[in-house]
Protein backbone atom coordinates (compact mmCIF):
# COMPACT_ATOMS: atom_id res chain seq x y z
CA UNK A 1 0.00 0.00 0.00
CA UNK A 2 1.22 3.51 -0.76
CA UNK A 3 1.98 5.94 2.07
CA UNK A 4 2.82 4.61 5.52
CA UNK A 5 1.38 1.70 7.49
CA UNK A 6 2.40 2.90 10.96
CA UNK A 7 3.64 6.01 12.75
CA UNK A 8 6.04 4.03 14.92
CA UNK A 9 9.57 5.41 14.51
CA UNK A 10 8.50 7.70 11.67
CA UNK A 11 9.68 11.29 11.31
CA UNK A 12 6.86 13.84 10.98
CA UNK A 13 7.05 17.57 10.23
CA UNK A 14 4.07 19.83 10.95
CA UNK A 15 3.83 23.50 9.95
CA UNK A 16 1.52 25.69 11.99
CA UNK A 17 2.42 23.20 14.68
CA UNK A 18 2.34 25.42 17.76
CA UNK A 19 -1.44 25.41 18.16
CA UNK A 20 -4.80 24.26 16.86
CA UNK A 21 -5.08 21.49 14.28
CA UNK A 22 -1.31 21.37 13.82
CA UNK A 23 -0.46 20.78 17.47
CA UNK A 24 -3.33 18.35 18.07
CA UNK A 25 -2.42 16.28 15.01
CA UNK A 26 1.29 16.32 15.80
CA UNK A 27 0.43 15.11 19.31
CA UNK A 28 -1.62 12.27 17.83
CA UNK A 29 1.27 11.31 15.54
CA UNK A 30 3.66 11.28 18.50
CA UNK A 31 1.34 9.21 20.67
CA UNK A 32 1.35 6.65 17.87
CA UNK A 33 5.15 6.56 17.92
CA UNK A 34 6.27 9.34 15.56
CA UNK A 35 9.20 11.67 16.19
CA UNK A 36 8.26 15.31 15.58
CA UNK A 37 9.49 18.58 14.21
CA UNK A 38 6.99 21.37 14.80
CA UNK A 39 7.34 24.53 12.74
CA UNK A 40 5.64 27.83 13.42
CA UNK A 41 6.11 31.59 13.09
CA UNK A 42 5.14 32.04 16.76
CA UNK A 43 8.40 31.52 18.65
CA UNK A 44 7.10 31.62 22.25
CA UNK A 45 4.10 29.45 21.35
CA UNK A 46 6.37 26.98 19.60
CA UNK A 47 8.69 26.70 22.61
CA UNK A 48 5.74 26.16 24.93
CA UNK A 49 4.20 23.46 22.71
CA UNK A 50 7.47 21.58 22.30
CA UNK A 51 8.05 21.71 26.07
CA UNK A 52 4.52 20.43 26.66
CA UNK A 53 5.07 17.47 24.32
CA UNK A 54 8.42 16.64 25.85
CA UNK A 55 6.81 16.81 29.27
CA UNK A 56 4.60 13.92 28.14
CA UNK A 57 7.68 11.94 27.15
CA UNK A 58 7.17 12.55 23.43
CA UNK A 59 10.02 13.15 20.96
CA UNK A 60 9.60 16.72 19.66
CA UNK A 61 11.71 19.55 18.28
CA UNK A 62 10.78 23.09 17.24
CA UNK A 63 11.95 25.11 14.23
CA UNK A 64 10.91 28.71 13.61
CA UNK A 65 9.56 29.01 10.09
CA UNK A 66 7.54 31.51 8.07
CA UNK A 67 6.01 29.40 5.28
CA UNK A 68 5.62 32.45 3.01
CA UNK A 69 9.34 32.22 2.24
CA UNK A 70 10.74 29.28 0.29
CA UNK A 71 14.20 29.67 1.83
CA UNK A 72 12.73 29.27 5.31
CA UNK A 73 10.85 26.11 4.35
CA UNK A 74 14.02 24.72 2.73
CA UNK A 75 15.84 25.45 5.99
CA UNK A 76 13.02 23.66 7.82
CA UNK A 77 13.57 20.62 5.60
CA UNK A 78 17.33 20.74 6.26
CA UNK A 79 16.78 20.94 10.02
CA UNK A 80 14.10 18.24 9.99
CA UNK A 81 16.31 15.71 8.24
CA UNK A 82 19.20 16.64 10.55
CA UNK A 83 17.09 16.25 13.69
CA UNK A 84 15.07 13.21 12.67
CA UNK A 85 17.40 11.40 10.28
CA UNK A 86 14.48 10.75 7.96
CA UNK A 87 11.15 12.41 7.24
CA UNK A 88 8.13 10.28 6.42
CA UNK A 89 5.15 12.59 6.99
CA UNK A 90 4.95 16.25 5.98
CA UNK A 91 1.86 18.10 7.19
CA UNK A 92 1.45 21.51 5.56
CA UNK A 93 -1.03 23.04 7.95
CA UNK A 94 -0.10 26.71 8.54
CA UNK A 95 -2.97 28.97 7.54
CA UNK A 96 -4.83 32.22 8.15
CA UNK A 97 -8.16 33.74 7.12
CA UNK A 98 -9.43 37.18 6.16
CA UNK A 99 -13.21 37.35 5.91
CA UNK A 100 -15.30 39.78 3.93
CA UNK A 101 -16.80 40.36 0.47
CA UNK A 102 -14.40 40.15 -2.47
CA UNK A 103 -15.25 43.75 -3.37
CA UNK A 104 -13.78 44.85 -0.03
CA UNK A 105 -10.54 42.85 -0.24
CA UNK A 106 -7.42 44.95 -0.68
CA UNK A 107 -4.50 43.76 -2.77
CA UNK A 108 -2.60 43.24 0.49
CA UNK A 109 -5.44 41.02 1.82
CA UNK A 110 -5.18 38.82 -1.28
CA UNK A 111 -1.40 38.62 -1.04
CA UNK A 112 -1.39 37.73 2.64
CA UNK A 113 -3.98 34.96 2.32
CA UNK A 114 -2.46 33.41 -0.81
CA UNK A 115 1.15 33.73 0.40
CA UNK A 116 0.40 31.69 3.52
CA UNK A 117 -2.53 29.46 2.58
CA UNK A 118 -1.42 28.48 -0.93
CA UNK A 119 2.27 29.33 -1.33
CA UNK A 120 2.95 27.80 2.09
CA UNK A 121 1.82 24.41 0.78
CA UNK A 122 3.63 24.87 -2.54
CA UNK A 123 6.82 25.67 -0.63
CA UNK A 124 6.39 22.50 1.43
CA UNK A 125 6.20 20.47 -1.76
CA UNK A 126 9.22 22.22 -3.25
CA UNK A 127 11.32 21.72 -0.12
CA UNK A 128 10.31 18.20 0.91
CA UNK A 129 9.06 16.23 -2.10
CA UNK A 130 12.44 15.84 -3.88
CA UNK A 131 13.92 14.49 -0.64
CA UNK A 132 11.05 12.07 -0.10
CA UNK A 133 11.53 10.81 -3.65
CA UNK A 134 15.30 10.45 -3.16
CA UNK A 135 14.75 8.72 0.19
CA UNK A 136 12.79 6.01 -1.60
CA UNK A 137 10.82 4.91 1.48
CA UNK A 138 7.38 6.16 0.46
CA UNK A 139 5.88 8.61 2.92
CA UNK A 140 2.85 10.85 3.10
CA UNK A 141 2.09 14.50 2.35
CA UNK A 142 -0.85 16.12 4.13
CA UNK A 143 -2.42 19.51 3.43
CA UNK A 144 -4.96 21.51 5.41
CA UNK A 145 -7.49 22.97 2.99
CA UNK A 146 -11.10 23.62 4.01
CA UNK A 147 -14.74 23.06 3.16
CA UNK A 148 -14.19 26.45 1.47
CA UNK A 149 -11.78 24.64 -0.89
CA UNK A 150 -14.62 22.45 -2.18
CA UNK A 151 -17.67 24.73 -2.09
CA UNK A 152 -17.70 28.54 -2.52
CA UNK A 153 -18.69 30.51 0.57
CA UNK A 154 -19.86 34.13 0.47
CA UNK A 155 -17.53 36.22 2.61
CA UNK A 156 -14.62 33.80 2.21
CA UNK A 157 -13.65 34.53 -1.38
CA UNK A 158 -9.91 35.11 -0.95
CA UNK A 159 -9.63 32.21 1.47
CA UNK A 160 -11.58 29.97 -0.91
CA UNK A 161 -9.36 30.83 -3.87
CA UNK A 162 -6.30 29.78 -1.87
CA UNK A 163 -7.92 26.64 -0.48
CA UNK A 164 -9.28 25.54 -3.88
CA UNK A 165 -5.65 25.74 -4.97
CA UNK A 166 -4.54 23.54 -2.08
CA UNK A 167 -7.16 20.93 -2.99
CA UNK A 168 -6.00 20.96 -6.63
CA UNK A 169 -2.39 20.65 -5.50
CA UNK A 170 -3.22 17.60 -3.37
CA UNK A 171 -5.40 15.93 -6.00
CA UNK A 172 -2.80 16.32 -8.72
CA UNK A 173 0.09 15.32 -6.50
CA UNK A 174 -1.73 12.17 -5.38
CA UNK A 175 -1.83 10.99 -8.99
CA UNK A 176 1.74 11.94 -9.74
CA UNK A 177 3.48 10.35 -6.74
CA UNK A 178 1.36 7.20 -6.38
CA UNK A 179 3.93 5.22 -8.33
CA UNK A 180 6.61 6.33 -5.87
CA UNK A 181 4.71 4.91 -2.92
CA UNK A 182 3.93 8.36 -1.52
CA UNK A 183 0.43 9.00 -0.22
CA UNK A 184 -1.42 12.34 -0.15
CA UNK A 185 -4.29 13.59 1.99
CA UNK A 186 -6.16 16.90 2.01
CA UNK A 187 -8.19 18.06 5.01
CA UNK A 188 -11.47 19.84 4.21
CA UNK A 189 -13.17 20.66 7.51
CA UNK A 190 -15.93 23.11 8.20
CA UNK A 191 -15.58 24.77 11.63
CA UNK A 192 -13.04 23.26 13.99
CA UNK A 193 -12.57 24.49 17.55
CA UNK A 194 -9.38 26.50 17.03
CA UNK A 195 -8.27 30.14 17.24
CA UNK A 196 -7.62 30.44 13.49
CA UNK A 197 -9.53 33.68 13.09
CA UNK A 198 -8.11 35.53 16.08
CA UNK A 199 -4.58 34.28 15.44
CA UNK A 200 -4.75 35.43 11.82
CA UNK A 201 -4.91 39.11 12.73
CA UNK A 202 -2.40 38.69 15.54
CA UNK A 203 0.35 37.39 13.22
CA UNK A 204 -0.34 39.68 10.29
CA UNK A 205 2.88 41.43 9.31
CA UNK A 206 3.23 45.12 8.65
CA UNK A 207 4.31 44.40 5.07
CA UNK A 208 0.69 43.44 4.31
CA UNK A 209 -0.85 46.56 5.82
CA UNK A 210 -4.01 46.58 7.89
CA UNK A 211 -6.83 44.21 7.08
CA UNK A 212 -9.61 45.68 4.99
CA UNK A 213 -11.97 43.82 7.31
CA UNK A 214 -10.69 44.37 10.84
CA UNK A 215 -13.81 42.69 12.23
CA UNK A 216 -12.41 39.44 10.90
CA UNK A 217 -14.65 37.43 13.21
CA UNK A 218 -17.72 38.72 11.37
CA UNK A 219 -20.09 36.84 9.10
CA UNK A 220 -18.64 34.32 6.69
CA UNK A 221 -21.92 34.14 4.83
CA UNK A 222 -24.40 31.26 5.01
CA UNK A 223 -22.84 27.91 5.82
CA UNK A 224 -24.65 24.58 6.09
CA UNK A 225 -25.84 23.93 9.62
CA UNK A 226 -23.45 21.80 11.63
CA UNK A 227 -24.72 19.34 14.19
CA UNK A 228 -21.68 20.19 16.31
CA UNK A 229 -18.25 21.68 16.03
CA UNK A 230 -15.63 18.95 15.79
CA UNK A 231 -12.88 19.38 18.36
CA UNK A 232 -9.24 19.25 17.33
CA UNK A 233 -8.49 15.99 19.13
CA UNK A 234 -11.25 14.18 17.24
CA UNK A 235 -10.06 15.70 13.97
CA UNK A 236 -6.46 14.70 14.74
CA UNK A 237 -7.48 11.06 15.19
CA UNK A 238 -9.45 11.12 11.93
CA UNK A 239 -6.46 12.64 10.12
CA UNK A 240 -4.00 10.07 11.47
CA UNK A 241 -6.35 7.24 10.50
CA UNK A 242 -6.77 8.74 7.00
CA UNK A 243 -2.99 8.81 6.53
CA UNK A 244 -2.68 5.13 7.44
CA UNK A 245 -5.56 4.30 5.08
CA UNK A 246 -4.00 6.51 2.37
CA UNK A 247 -7.31 8.36 2.04
CA UNK A 248 -7.09 11.45 -0.19
CA UNK A 249 -10.00 13.44 1.26
CA UNK A 250 -10.48 13.97 4.99
CA UNK A 251 -14.05 15.18 5.54
CA UNK A 252 -14.97 15.40 9.22
CA UNK A 253 -18.34 17.10 8.85
CA UNK A 254 -21.27 15.09 7.48
CA UNK A 255 -23.11 18.44 7.19
CA UNK A 256 -20.84 19.43 4.29
CA UNK A 257 -21.86 16.44 2.17
CA UNK A 258 -25.05 17.87 0.65
CA UNK A 259 -23.36 21.14 -0.34
CA UNK A 260 -20.49 19.30 -2.01
CA UNK A 261 -22.93 17.10 -3.91
CA UNK A 262 -24.99 20.12 -5.04
CA UNK A 263 -21.91 21.85 -6.41
CA UNK A 264 -21.06 18.92 -8.67
CA UNK A 265 -24.69 18.47 -9.64
CA UNK A 266 -24.76 22.13 -10.75
CA UNK A 267 -21.71 21.53 -12.91
CA UNK A 268 -23.16 18.36 -14.42
CA UNK A 269 -26.55 20.00 -15.05
CA UNK A 270 -24.88 22.65 -17.21
CA UNK A 271 -24.23 20.07 -19.94
CA UNK A 272 -27.98 19.30 -20.15
CA UNK A 273 -28.88 23.00 -20.15
CA UNK A 274 -26.45 23.72 -22.98
CA UNK A 275 -27.73 20.72 -24.96
CA UNK A 276 -31.32 21.92 -24.49
CA UNK A 277 -30.31 25.24 -26.00
CA UNK A 278 -28.90 23.51 -29.07
CA UNK A 279 -25.21 23.20 -28.16
CA UNK A 280 -23.74 20.09 -29.79
CA UNK A 281 -20.04 19.38 -29.95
Amino acid sequence: MDGISSFEGRGAVVTGGASGIGLATATEFARRGARLVLADVDGPGLEQSVAHLRGQGLDAHGVLCDVRHLEEVVRLADESFRLLGQVDVVFSNAGIVVAGPIAEMTHEDWRWVIDIDLWGSIHAVEAFLPRLLDQGNGGHLVFTASFAGLVPNAGLGAYGVAKYGVVALAETLAREVKGNGIGVSVLCPMVIETKLVSNSERIRGADYGLASTPEVTGSFGPLPAQDQTVNVEEFARLTADAILANRLYVLPHEASRASIRRRFERIDRTFDEQAAEGWRH
